[in-house]
């Protein structure tokens, strides 16, 4: 599906295509021909590793809660320092989960990378994978 609008979740501060870029949290990006543009500079693909760092998908108004659920489940599955373990408990849930199995890259078959799918996920769907894991997000 090719999205109109996204918002960006969080400062964005990176090379994109036209050069360094500064973006502040809940600025509004358009969308053309799968390439996000902030004030009619191309920024980046919609499928980039820096559109699913900073920005969410706000076709349904719902970027910044689709944004704040992303950025909570991704923190609860990093570890907090090099010695925790509890992680891997939530990463377990994740690998037997069905739900999370649709927001899964199939080309990685032992290393879990979420697609372009779980970052544009329908929140309800979001939210029932911050519960899985135990993140909590500020929505």
């Amino acid at each position: 599906m090719d999205h109109k609008r996204y918002i960006a979740r969080r400062r964005a501060r990176f090379d994109g295509i036209s050069g360094q870029v500064n973006i502040p949290y809940g600025a509004v990006l358009e969308v053309q021909d799968g390439f996000l543009y902030w004030k009619g500079e191309r920024l980046c693909a919609t499928t980039c590793q820096n559109a699913y760092d900073y920005f969410s998908q706000d076709d349904d108004g719902q970027g910044r809660k689709r944004g704040e659920l992303v950025t909570a489940i991704l923190a609860r599955l990093r570890p907090r320092n090099e010695r925790d373990t509890s992680h891997l408990a939530r990463w377990d849930k994740v690998w037997e989960d069905a739900l999370c199995q649709k927001y899964r890259r199939p080309e990685h078959e032992d290393h879990w990378l979420w697609n372009y799918e779980f970052y544009n996920a329908p929140v309800m769907d979001l939210l029932q994978i911050a519960a899985l894991v135990g993140a909590e997000a500020k929505v």
